[in-house]
């Protein structure tokens, strides 16, 4: 019942990711990220990387510039 209201609250055709409930995209988006891993094509952060961006997101999240 809960699924049909929401369902009827949805602007649009309904089709595509977004309309999709949220545990489908959840299951569709991790064997895409399993699939990036197998072929060796996925992105995986160094430690430096992972320090540079969380800098570079921190200060933008509180409106100061970052020097690169």
């Amino acid at each position: 019942m809960a699924e049909r209201a929401t369902q009827e609250r949805r602007k649009g055709r309904g089709r595509g990711f977004a309309s999709m409930d949220r545990e489908k995209q959840r299951e569709i988006a991790s064997r895409g990220g399993r699939a990036a891993h197998e072929q060796g094509t996925a992105h995986e952060w160094s430690s430096d990387e992972a320090r540079v961006a969380g800098r570079k997101g921190g200060s933008s999240s509180h409106g100061a510039k970052v020097e690169s």
